[in-house]
């Protein structure tokens, strides 16, 4: 009974432990959720609650009538989509090569890659602005495009690599008897097998391309092509904070991101490699 009673009592302590983890984890989102349906007198209220007693949909019509925030989502969707499928189909090739074709300093440059992936934006975003400016591609998608590009896809070629790596190399030999060029092997035989690691970066790449504010900050300053991040921080007076409509736009922001992530989640913790090669 003694030995009974300990592991339960552990298993009673894991459990309390997951559970007090998951609410940190939930209860900021759940208080953007409700405040984004209180009414003016509840987000105001000296003493807060955390059910909604009156809620209401008027914060939501706001943030898409008033502040257009509709088209700062349209904004996202197009960079953040159009620089995720960039880096995926670059950093496919790079991956390729890197992990099985006989190329001389490969530790070198992953180091190099693992540092620019670590390199701050800050350190960059001056010189950035400047070719930016030169280029004439300020206030643009394109000025967002190419260095979420080239922030992101250091990281989608180390995750991509790992997968790679692991696929047996009898594929390539295979494929190459079969008469296959590279970027045939590539697409049609080893990115169906590596499809957890390509949806591992191409998720990655996109949350990072729809949250990323600094560089939308800098670049793009005027409101045609403002990005999410921007226009929720911008839509504040300057004698008023309008809390409702910026949890209301901070709600809908994260709506796309959980969606993905639970359709996509099992895609990349699945192994589809095992048992490629038999005998």
């Amino acid at each position: 009974m003694t030995a009974k009673y300990r592991l339960f009592g552990r298993k009673s302590i894991g459990y309390i432990v997951l559970i007090g983890m998951l609410l940190i984890i939930v209860a900021p989102f759940y208080w953007m959720v409700i405040t984004s349906i209180k009414s003016f007198m509840s987000i105001i209220s000296p003493t807060p609650s955390l059910v909604p007693h009156h809620p209401t949909l008027m914060w939501y019509q706001e943030a898409f009538y008033q502040f257009g925030f509709g088209h700062y989502i349209m904004n996202s969707l197009i960079v953040s989509i159009t620089s995720t499928l960039i880096v995926m189909i670059l950093a496919a090739l790079a991956s390729y090569a890197v992990a099985r074709l006989p190329i001389r300093g490969k530790a070198p440059i992953m180091v190099f890659l693992l540092m620019i992936s670590t390199f701050p934006q800050v350190g960059v975003v001056s010189p950035l602005y400047i070719v930016l400016q030169h280029l004439g591609w300020l206030n643009s998608y394109q000025a967002l495009i190419i260095p979420y590009t080239a922030f992101n896809l250091p990281f989608a070629i180390w995750v991509m690599r790992t997968y790679f790596a692991g696929i047996p190399k009898e594929l390539d030999e295979a494929a190459r008897v079969d008469g296959a060029s590279v970027l045939t092997t590539i697409f049609r035989i080893i990115l169906p097998l590596a499809t957890p690691g390509l949806f591992t970066g191409a998720i990655f790449t996109f949350v990072a391309c729809w949250t990323e504010f600094f560089f939308a900050l800098v670049f793009n300053s005027i409101d045609a092509f403002r990005t999410i991040p921007v226009g929720i921080a911008l839509f504040g007076g300057q004698y008023t904070i309008p809390y409702g409509t910026m949890f209301a736009g901070s709600t809908v922001a994260v709506l796309p991101i959980v969606i993905i992530v639970l359709i996509f989640q099992k895609w990349v913790v699945a192994g589809l490699t095992a048992g490629a090669v038999k005998g």
